[in-house]
């Protein structure tokens, strides 16, 4: 009777020992387990100094006339820092954080192509001034 237990009632003989086929699986689970572990720790902070970036490119541009001289650029790049803004107060600080760089760059673009401009007209500015002053020196010789 003792043997007949036995073959119906198989858990009663003790734990099973490990297989091979069962080491992989443990694996499985434990590199899916450092994954998730690693990916909640990696998480990007807020974009906070990317905006802040933002704004102070917006600014300098602001200051060197981009309204004057690179109207379009300074325009593209005031409307991705308010989508920044927005997308960072929504929570989305990925969205966020690639509208701001894109507003710094644009920014920046700006502020260059006003700064070239305002070179220019200095220099056309002094050209003609230079040229004023050789009429007037060949007029006294």
């Amino acid at each position: 009777m003792l043997s007949t237990i036995g073959r119906v009632f198989p858990f009663r003989r003790g734990p099973m020992p490990t297989t091979f086929a069962q080491i992989p699986r443990l694996l499985q689970v434990c590199a899916l387990a450092s994954v998730l572990a690693l990916t909640a720790c990696a998480s990007l902070p807020p974009p906070t100094a990317e905006l802040s970036a933002a704004q102070q490119a917006v600014a300098r541009a602001g200051t060197a006339d981009a309204d004057q001289y690179a109207r379009d650029e300074i325009e593209r790049a005031r409307s991705l820092l308010a989508q920044a803004q927005s997308s960072m107060a929504a929570g989305r600080d990925n969205e966020a954080r690639d509208a701001a760089l894109s507003a710094a760059a644009l920014a920046d673009l700006a502020h260059a192509r006003s700064r070239e401009a305002i070179a220019n007209n200095e220099f056309a500015q002094h050209s003609a001034q230079i040229d004023d002053l050789r009429r007037q020196l060949r007029l006294e010789d």
